[in-house]
């Protein structure tokens, strides 16, 4: 996402810096402001296509059959705006979480649309991708509005190329501030994720900590004035954990094996299956939702429980999960593990979005699967499913540990050190479980 900057300590000390950590705090507020406004409408149309369509056709709860006709629909309009709009319907999750260059102003609406039709309709992907990169163009444009009357700058923008790059992140930073609940979280990872280091990590951090740091302020201030929320990831009223045990140590590297082996196959699934069907978009999409749908139906039938489960990312879903895991039977656990794993690397395939949220809830609902056995306690178990399989997913083990300890609250340092294991055996054993990576192919000596 951003590149490494040829001499960032002169940069840091010049005169332009200053400015452009003024542009990049005024920059936070439209667009922390656009991906709130980007959020709420994902939340609105999910209402209305799940609970409020079926309502007006004369069904009082959306009917069991009802995912077919919707996932079917969210497939061709992604499979439509990938074919015809310019930039691909924006970056494919299907090798896990990468970060992309920012698309151009042009790119936008088809980034937008595909996303929208991704997660409106109930694909098992999370919204975390497209923010990033909505932030990245957003930033892009702001940076090409700034620097039109320049003359004689280097690249597009009329703006030094360096400056374009750290405004581009710091448009990431301020979309995806609040998402994960943390300001830091969202800067932390796009940090871990982009591999800079030294002098460019700090010249890169400063201005992208004040984006999203306003940006936060911009999500709460929204989510009080519109009463529709924060649209960040919490679970409140967790219960209490007690210190760590022994025993839960032990669990720790066995929930940490699992989800390695787990998010693995996961892992070579998407891109195998993207591989496949390359080039069949407006066959394969559709296609991928009715399995999708299929799949949710399958839950809801077996288990008694609400196909949506299955369905959407299971970030608003994650901490009912973990709450109320009593009311779930070991069958049913295990049904929702094998229906959301499936339903998920289908929609990693082919569609738009990020694979952060559905990871956290496919590791959740393993640790809350393993405490039923004795001597773990549910949260902890769950937090250590969390850290696990992101790890696997996301290939960010610092990150992972964050994601898990930061949304337990007060109780996440106590139980720190269990995710740490459990993040460092599935992080090791994916490594060590992947695939050989093919030899480069030597060049053919010659002699004279």
């Amino acid at each position: 996402m951003t590149k490494p900057i040829a001499d960032p300590v002169a940069l840091l000390r010049s005169r332009g810096y200053l400015v452009l950590l003024g542009f990049a705090a005024v920059l936070g507020i439209p667009i922390s402001a656009a991906a709130y406004g980007y959020l709420a409408l994902v939340a609105y149309l999910q209402k209305e296509i799940f609970a409020h369509l079926p309502h007006a056709l004369g069904y009082a709860t959306a009917p069991m059959w009802w995912p077919l006709p919707v996932l079917l629909v969210g497939g061709i309009t992604v499979g439509l705006t990938i074919r015809y709009l310019p930039g691909d319907g924006g970056p494919s999750p299907a090798h896990g979480f990468k970060l992309h260059p920012p698309p151009t102003p042009v790119q936008l609406p088809g980034l937008l649309l595909a996303s929208l039709a991704t997660l409106s309709f109930g694909v098992v992907l999370g919204p975390e991708l497209p923010l990033i990169a909505l932030g990245g163009g957003l930033g892009v444009a702001a940076a090409r509005l700034a620097g039109r009357r320049r003359r004689g700058g280097e690249g597009e923008t009329g703006l030094p190329d360096q400056a374009v790059s750290v405004i581009a992140a710091s448009g990431s930073f301020a979309a995806i501030s609040a998402l994960l609940g943390s300001p830091i979280l969202g800067a932390f990872l796009l940090m871990e994720a982009s591999g800079l280091g030294g002098a460019t990590m700090g010249l890169v951090l400063v201005p992208g900590l004040l984006a999203a740091g306003i940006g936060s302020l911009i999500f709460v201030g929204l989510g009080h004035w519109t009463g529709l929320g924060s649209f960040s990831l919490a679970i409140p009223g967790l219960p209490r954990v007690s210190t760590p045990t022994a025993a839960e140590f032990g669990w720790a590297v066995v929930i940490g094996v699992v989800c390695a082996l787990g998010g693995s196959a996961i892992r070579r699934l998407a891109p195998a299956l993207r591989a496949r069907f390359a080039g069949q978009t407006m066959l394969a999409l559709p296609a991928a939702g009715l399995v999708v749908a299929g799949l949710a139906i399958a839950f809801a039938a077996g288990s008694g429980r609400s196909a949506n489960k299955v369905l959407f990312s299971g970030q608003s879903a994650l901490g009912p999960l973990i709450t109320h895991s009593a009311s779930y039977t070991v069958p049913a656990l295990l049904l929702l593990i094998a229906c959301k794993g499936i339903a998920y690397p289908v929609s990693m395939s082919l569609f738009r979005g990020g694979p952060v949220f559905p990871s956290m809830f496919i590791g959740a609902a393993i640790g809350l699967t393993v405490s039923r056995l004795p001597g773990l306690d549910p949260v902890a178990g769950a937090a250590m499913g969390i850290g696990a399989m992101s790890a696997v997913m996301l290939t960010l083990p610092l990150t992972s540990v964050l994601l898990a300890t930061l949304l337990l609250a007060s109780d996440g340092l106590t139980e720190m050190p269990l995710v740490i294991v459990s993040v460092v055996v599935s992080y090791v054993v994916a490594a060590r479980t992947a695939p050989e990576p093919a030899p480069n192919p030597q060049p053919a000596s010659t002699t004279a």
